[in-house]
């Protein structure tokens, strides 16, 4: 989006609210889940509709598009996961919808689009190259070029994810991963009014919004990462004044730190993320909070990836849950009660409870 353009364009949290009324139809609420060893909770959009999130957001765009009259045919560039979202929202609807997507993008989310029927064109190394085509073919034959993260509409739609996380629970501090920072302010839109904290989590060297926000807007080639659904060159406008103002902080994560999260989810929560998915919860080890909330944005992982993931990363063994066991305190001494002269014991008489002997049954019988 233009930054004058952007600088016109309000979204509010009523926006959310509205996207969540357009989305009840169509979507499911996904469960949140408490990762006992990672001591956080996870809300698993993973096992959404596509694989990920980004399907409310391309939803609640075209549904919001249709209730203006926009009838224009839909083209979108995205690293995978916002194509396979508006091609599973355009085939809902019956709008033909047009994806460009980088050459590099995972062979999962490039079949999962092609399955829902979107026309995919495959251009550039990064995704800023395939935008940079996609607006080319917008501008050519008058589509419109919807934003995988700089739009109002898909803004909207990705905060209905904050809206579930206040629904399942009281959280006091939720980590979102960021790329262009669609779902971070989405999420920040809904649950920033009810005092909870918003972290956003990037990888190292690719943290074009953590930057942007301390004020240098120079672009840089990002990094190589597993996280290819957050790898991106230049962030949104809008998110960016968005974030400004409702963003707590941002946790830049290693690469390793990313790896071996990703390999500790499949092994012990048996759950299948993304690198793009796991990075808020690798974020989450250096955040403190008493109900943390992670969102694995996605799970569209190439198997070949997963498997060379789980065959080379070793990761550290979890720490041993400690048991929080009260101190007993010993009873006070207390003296004995002096008893009745009736109830004092007899010594002569054998005690029941004493262990009889066989000389003991012998005598009986014989008396």
């Amino acid at each position: 989006m233009d930054p004058a353009v952007a600088s016109d364009v309000a979204v509010t949290a009523a926006d959310v609210l509205a996207a969540q009324a357009r989305l009840r139809r169509y979507l499911d609420v996904t469960p949140t889940h408490y990762a006992e060893r990672f001591g956080c909770w996870l809300k698993l959009e993973n096992l959404q509709r596509t694989g990920s999130y980004k399907v409310r957001g391309a939803l609640n765009a075209l549904l919001a598009a249709r209730e203006r009259g926009d009838r224009r045919q839909v083209i979108t560039a995205s690293a995978g996961n916002h194509a396979q979202g508006m091609a599973w929202a355009a085939y809902r609807l019956g709008i033909p919808a047009i994806t460009v997507m980088p050459k590099n993008a995972p062979e999962t989310k490039i079949a999962g689009v092609a399955h829902w029927g979107a026309a995919v064109r495959l251009h550039g190394e990064s995704y800023d190259e395939a935008k940079a085509f996609a607006a080319e073919l917008a501008a050519q034959n008058d589509f419109r070029l919807l934003s995988a993260f700089d739009d109002a509409d898909v803004i909207a739609g990705q905060g209905t994810v904050g809206l579930e996380i206040a629904a399942a629970m009281s959280p006091d501090v939720v980590l979102v991963p960021i790329g262009g920072g669609g779902l971070a302010s989405g999420v920040a839109l809904a649950l920033k009014s009810q005092g909870v904290r918003i972290i956003g989590a990037q990888v190292e060297g690719v943290d074009a919004m953590a930057r942007a926000l301390k004020g240098d807007r120079g672009l840089r080639d990002p990094a190589t990462t597993l996280a290819d659904g957050v790898r991106v060159k230049e962030p949104g406008h809008l998110t960016r004044r968005l974030l400004e103002s409702l963003l707590d902080d941002i946790v830049i994560v290693r690469e390793a730190e990313l790896r071996e999260t990703l390999v500790r989810l499949a092994l012990e929560e048996h759950v299948i993320a993304e690198g793009a998915g796991a990075l808020a919860l690798a974020a989450g080890r250096r955040v403190a909070g008493k109900r943390k909330c992670a969102v694995v944005s996605g799970g569209n992982l190439d198997a070949g990836v997963l498997s060379r993931l789980l065959s080379e990363v070793r990761p550290r063994p979890p720490r041993k849950p400690r048991r929080r066991v009260r101190e007993r305190l010993p009873l006070p001494a207390a003296k004995p009660l002096p008893l009745p002269a009736g109830l004092l014991p007899d010594l002569d008489t054998p005690s029941p409870s004493r262990h009889r002997t066989r000389t003991d049954i012998t005598e009986e019988l014989l008396a």
